[in-house]
């Protein structure tokens, strides 16, 4: 038994649907954009850019949403999230699905929106905007037996029952294999790794009261609600 200096912090680890064993989570890497939100927007010329946030961002997407600290402009992002089974470095985008993908599942992107417009203008990190405590809710991993891969289907967000965020996974700019690959390009992918894969038009603030409800097609859906007070 290792002796440590004090007791390890206990993994983290989400729900597995239908299922009473749990996806271990491993690092948590998240791509910009990834949809056009203009009508006009030309096509990209270049792979999307891609932030970290530490595996213990990643809570359950259900019961309560704790209001930040350190901002008044928190702001929600419905992303398709992959759960990778099997890691690997350089990755061809042929082998992504059918190798290295264990699953999907549905989450928020959550951004301290002001603290990444200050990071933008003086060229400086977004862990600030985006690494805080609980700002990857997930819903639970849908093995890929039981889903597929999917290509197209709605991913959709309200707040108190107002549609903000609406688009088709058909929609992502860069899919699913190319962004696997690319990642694996620049670190070598392990298991547990989750990728969100960007957000559609129409992020918008949150405030405590506020009732969120979101999903992806065939693969998850949850609500939550706002709570004034500190992430804990």
């Amino acid at each position: 038994m290792t002796d440590f200096a004090f007791p390890a912090p206990a993994p983290v680890a989400l729900p597995i649907a239908g299922s009473a064993a749990r996806f271990p989570v491993a690092r948590v890497f998240c791509i910009g954009r990834n949809y056009r939100w203009q009508p006009d927007e030309p096509p990209p010329s270049a792979l999307p850019a891609w932030f970290m946030k530490p595996a213990s961002a990643v809570v359950a997407a259900s019961g309560d949403l704790p209001y930040p600290p350190g901002t008044s402009d928190f702001c929600h992002e419905i992303e398709l999230v992959v759960a990778i089974g099997r890691g690997g470095r350089d990755i061809a985008p042929e082998h992504v699905q059918d190798r290295h993908i264990w699953g999907y599942a549905a989450g928020l992107d959550l951004t301290r929106r002001d603290l990444q417009r200050e990071a933008k203008q003086a060229g400086g990190p977004w862990e600030p905007a985006k690494a805080f405590d609980r700002s990857a809710p997930c819903t639970p991993i849908v093995p890929v037996a039981d889903c597929g891969h999917p290509r197209q289907g709605a991913l959709w967000l309200t707040v108190n029952g107002v549609e903000r965020q609406r688009a088709d996974l058909s929609d992502l700019l860069w899919p699913v294999p190319e962004l696997v690959a690319m990642l694996s390009r620049s670190v070598a992918l392990v298991p547990g790794d989750l990728i969100y894969t960007g957000t559609p038009a129409g992020v918008g603030p949150l405030a405590p009261g506020d009732t969120v409800s979101a999903g992806v097609a065939d693969v998850g859906q949850f609500t939550l609600t706002v709570t004034a007070g500190r992430a804990g």
